[in-house]
């Protein structure tokens, strides 16, 4: 009977496995294959190069430009979408703000469902230097001095992209910290208000150790996503101006399809993998350490 069951069991993990194996590891393992060779989109036959590709990694000059800029990304990110996602989650799930968090969780989570290319679109005119809503606020208001071409120069481009993503990604992991809010006991809230503690400690008391596992989930999720970033770079400035607002992933796009350099391309890719596996795995790691301590 169990030698039955074992059976059913690994029937039903079946179809995962082979999904997987299309999707994830027979690509993984031909990109492998491809980063050691050299080839265009047209070619018929691949040049074998072993680790030179590799090597080219190393001494290629946008390569760190480009992790500088994905760093950047991400430390922001974190910064914005985490910790600022947090705290709006916990003042929307607050008493005073209880009625009105409903239309609240909409608003922003509208930005969540819009296409990415009809936001850098939106952006595109927000950010023009001529007639762009950005510009003309701040003139408005009489700060003409803070008026920039702000995708043209090496000094905002990156910065305004990132903000692009901010606005867009933002109301996303507020709606996974309400969640995780919603969970929590809320005698824990009540017993910390009888002993006095005023809503910021109750908020760095209770609700941010609470929360943390979700707080490693969406630094995963917003990690990976900065690593991993091409529409925005692409669509607003399509790496430039010069490299200044060059990433990973749209160099790696540029470098196969544009220069026709597949198997550096390949290795590119690689590197995106091989960064984005670390961080997840150190991440998961210490919510396996968190679990362990508890």
């Amino acid at each position: 009977m169990n030698k039955k069951r074992r059976i059913q069991a690994f029937l039903f993990v079946v179809p995962a496995l082979v999904v997987l194996a299309v999707f994830v590891y027979v690509p993984l393992l031909s990109n492998i294959f491809n980063s050691l060779h050299s080839f265009g989109l047209s070619s018929t036959t691949k040049e074998w190069m072993g680790l030179a590709n590799y090597k080219q990694l190393f001494t290629d000059k946008t390569i760190l430009i480009c992790l500088k800029n994905n760093i950047l990304y991400a430390i922001i990110s974190i910064i914005f979408q985490v910790g600022g996602g947090l705290v709006l989650a916990a003042v929307l799930e607050d008493v005073a703000f209880r009625k009105s968090a409903p239309i609240f969780r909409t608003i922003y989570f509208i930005p969540t469902i819009l296409s990415m290319t009809v936001v850098c679109l939106l952006f595109e005119f927000i950010y023009n230097p001529q007639m762009g809503l950005l510009n003309s606020f701040l003139s408005t208001v009489g700060l003409d001095s803070l008026t920039k071409v702000w995708l043209g120069s090496k000094k905002t481009a990156m910065y305004a992209i990132i903000a692009v993503s901010q606005w867009q990604s933002f109301g996303y992991v507020t709606m996974l910290f309400i969640v995780a809010i919603q969970k929590i006991p809320h005698e824990l809230y009540e017993a910390a208000e009888v002993d006095g503690a005023g809503k910021i400690q109750r908020f760095f008391s209770i609700t941010v150790p609470q929360v943390r596992q979700m707080m490693f989930v969406t630094m995963v999720l917003t990690v990976v996503g900065a690593f991993t970033v091409f529409n925005e770079p692409y669509i607003l400035t399509g790496g430039g101006p010069g490299t200044a607002t060059e990433v990973l992933a749209l160099y790696m796009y540029q470098t196969g399809f544009v220069k026709n350099n597949m198997g550096y391309a390949s290795a590119i890719a690689m590197l995106i993998f091989v960064i984005t596996a670390i961080l997840s795995s150190v991440q998961f790691m210490t919510i396996g350490t968190e679990k362990e301590d508890r």
